[in-house]
């Protein structure tokens, strides 16, 4: 085969890939990784951190468990029915996952007396497992991948137990450790600048520092809603656990409607652009 007979070949069969490659992407059941998914997901650390506990104090511990529970249930299905990344849907689902996870990892602490250092490894060597079934089936871990039923699915257990892991981490440094909930979110502020900053000096890998963040932002957000809402003697400013939901739900709802009109977290389904690799 000559030289440009090859080339036309080569061209022939990019062109024949496009379609496929742009539907591949079109199949994706998660935003692209922006500063907007990074603000929104913090945003919903602290609501579900300070929603669970509004519940459980205004209703019956079990019935707000078991509301918390059917909420998630309904969001997943909801996810789980829709053939692409819809952006409402997607970040109800996240709701509901930082609500019940908090409150799956509390009911650890709170109903069975489990010190937050034993929840804390438990969570850890339940998302290490997720992780490594993940990667046996699929040889991947990468955000970017979820266009498939089972990668969905592994992907929903890992956030579900990065937000569990986080909400224990988070009680663990704050009550535990006696460093309260500014101080925890300091601390945590200056841990979730780790990832980002091995990533961009020395190269750490694109997957593993984006998970790192991930579970970061969950007892960061969270410390920082609880310093908001709890009361003056427990360390915190004493706004209250509903006003500080009722806030933090309002700017959620701001940032997703903008996300739905603009599409910016689909812009590379849009522009064609090569995916990222986190």
């Amino acid at each position: 085969m000559t030289t440009r007979a090859a080339a036309s070949s080569l061209r022939a069969s990019g062109r024949a890939a496009q379609p496929l490659h742009h539907a591949m992407r079109a199949l994706r059941k998660v935003p692209e990784v922006t500063v907007y998914f990074w603000i929104i997901k913090l945003l919903t650390t602290g609501m579900g951190e300070t929603t669970s506990d509004y519940l459980v104090h205004q209703l019956d511990p079990l019935i707000a468990v078991a509301l918390g529970g059917l909420g998630l249930a309904a969001a997943l299905v909801l996810q789980f029915s829709v053939r692409r990344y819809v952006a409402w849907i997607y970040w109800v689902a996240v709701v509901m996952v930082a609500i019940f996870g908090t409150m799956a990892a509390d009911a650890l602490h709170i109903g069975l007396g489990i010190p937050y250092l034993v929840s804390t490894a438990f969570f850890a060597v339940a998302l290490a497992v997720i992780f490594v079934a993940w990667y046996a089936r699929e040889k991947t871990l990468s955000i970017h991948s979820i266009d498939t039923r089972p990668r969905e699915l592994f992907y929903w257990a890992t956030v579900m137990a990065t937000f569990a892991l986080g909400t224990a981490a988070g009680d663990m440094t704050a009550i535990t450790l006696g460093l309260g909930y500014f101080s925890s979110g300091v601390l945590f502020a200056v841990v979730i600048a780790v990832p980002a900053l091995a990533y961009r000096l020395w190269g750490l890998n694109a997957i593993l520092a984006f998970w790192f963040a991930y579970i970061v932002t969950r007892p960061l957000g969270a410390s920082f809603a609880d310093w908001l809402g709890r009361s003056p003697h427990l360390g915190g400013l004493g706004l209250g656990t509903g006003p500080v939901s009722l806030g933090l739900a309002l700017v959620i709802g701001v940032f997703v409607g903008y996300l739905t009109l603009t599409h910016e977290d689909r812009k590379d389904e849009q522009e064609g652009s090569a995916p990222v690799t986190t």
